[in-house]
């Protein structure tokens, strides 16, 4: 019964059996032929045709390939040209890249049309390079404007200035095509981190991830203006800009940290030299934060001051009920070619205090030349506010002071002290200088607004 069933069947179907029995000698000699398509490349000497795969990088990537030490191709799992131990150079940003392994995907069509070479991406894996931070921007333009496919897998890069190291980015991993198009992966200071770039640059997302580090930054490139945003912790700094090659103006800026907060606006000049004109204003402010800096190392910024002039506003008027050891403050600061001339005025505990004078960074060992004077109208709420008792009570108290003090050898020279207009004696003026020495300023120039060594010298001299 059942083999009369199946020979019904091969009788009203054998045509077709026949056809699909037919079909996989169709199939085999298909599959056969691509895998020969494919694999009859691998016995091609690529080495000489490198220099049309040279052209091919310099028309398509703006690539120039100077040397490699091994050309290969491989058919599986996809068709590729692998190149090992590459030496290369993005010519627009002027930077040299050294790649362990670089592999070009050639479109199918491509695989024997060397001389109209095409591919599909190209993929760039262990690769380091040295950038000078003056083409940053250049080096990164050229990337996300790069029409072709292009991915760098494992990228070490060292951002430089004038040969030193700047910033070290390890582990990059950068894409302008796919699911991570624009995105840049990697580790910073042994951190991980996520950039998100827009096209040409228009908006910067950037999050060190588990750390609370991000900052965001908006272009409108047509306008020349843009938005900054970053937040470190509790720490939250934001500004608008406008920006051109000669001049930035920032307005609208606010730093809030737990130990300050300011607004500011700030015009930078660039050319033909560095000028900065800023003005902030202090909303709160821990003098304890000076206590936890350290030495100022003014050789190290001796090159860069001196070719920088700014004119610095900064005025402080704590809120009501604020805990802060100053009242009202208002110092203006000016650098000119490596000189510093301040003047300010501030009230503590409703006492007037003024101070002016100026230095010269650029010496050898710079001298704060100082002339102050201090009128206080209540000796009694002045030292109140260093917790200090006394029974003593004065009306006016006139204070005035002359000299200078060498920031990095820690001393400092009394000119003149004028007590309600009455000359100190000199073995007071080295008595005073002991004292200020040997307390204030006996570790660097950072220590006299420490407040436990004013309130102990305070204790000392009264």
């Amino acid at each position: 019964m059942l083999n009369k069933f199946f020979r019904a069947i091969h009788n009203k179907y054998a045509r077709l059996f026949k056809f699909i029995f037919f079909l996989r000698y169709l199939f085999t000699i298909f599959f056969v032929s691509i895998a020969l398509f494919l694999i009859i490349p691998t016995f091609f000497n690529y080495e000489k045709k490198d220099q049309l795969i040279k052209d091919f990088f310099l028309k398509d990537y703006n690539f120039e390939l100077d040397r490699y030490e091994t050309i290969k191709y491989k058919a599986f799992p996809v068709p590729r040209i692998e190149l090992n131990k590459v030496q290369a150079k993005l010519i627009r940003s002027n930077t040299n890249l050294n790649v362990d392994n670089l592999k070009i995907y050639p479109k199918l069509l491509n695989i024997y049309n060397h001389n109209n070479f095409k591919a599909r991406k190209i993929i760039f894996n262990k690769n380091s390079a040295d950038l000078e931070i003056s083409n940053l921007i250049t080096f990164m333009k050229q990337l996300l404007n790069q029409k072709k496919k292009i991915s760098f897998n494992n990228f070490n890069l060292k951002i430089l200035n004038d040969n030193k190291l700047v910033l070290r980015l390890e582990n990059i991993f950068f894409a302008n095509f796919g699911y991570n198009k624009n995105s840049i992966e990697g580790k910073v200071f042994g951190k991980k981190f996520k950039a998100d770039l827009g096209d040409n640059l228009e908006f910067i997302k950037f999050r060190m991830l588990n750390s609370g580090v991000s900052a965001e930054l908006d272009l409108d490139k047509i306008s020349r203006t843009g938005i900054f945003k970053s937040k470190i912790l509790n720490t939250n700094l934001k500004f608008n800009f406008e920006y051109d090659n000669k001049k930035l103006k920032i307005s609208n800026s606010f730093f809030r940290s737990k130990n300050i907060k300011f607004n500011n606006e700030s015009f930078i000049t660039f050319v033909p030299f560095l000028d900065v004109n800023t003005n902030f204003i202090l909303e709160e402010l821990n003098f304890r934060i000076f206590e936890k800096l350290s030495s100022i190392k003014f050789d190290e910024f001796k090159k860069v001051i001196k070719k920088i002039n700014s004119k610095n506003t900064i005025i402080f008027k704590p809120k009501n009920f604020s805990r802060s050891l100053i009242d009202d403050l208002n110092l203006q600061v000016d650098l000119t070619y490596g000189r510093l001339n301040y003047k300010k005025k501030f009230l503590l505990a409703k006492n007037l205090f003024e101070c002016e004078g100026d230095l010269n960074i650029l010496e050898e060992y710079p001298l704060l030349y100082f002339d102050c004077s201090m009128i206080i109208n209540d000796k009694k709420k002045l030292l109140k506010k260093f917790s200090i008792k006394t029974k003593g009570y004065q009306d006016i108290l006139i204070l005035k002071a002359k000299g200078n003090l060498n920031i990095l050898n820690n001393k400092i020279k009394l000119d003149q002290v004028l007590i309600n207009k009455k000359n100190s004696s000199k073995e007071d003026l080295k008595y005073f200088k002991k004292s200020f020495e040997n307390i204030l300023f006996d570790k660097n120039f950072l220590g006299i607004f420490d407040f436990l060594k004013i309130k102990n010298y305070i204790l000392e001299v009264i």
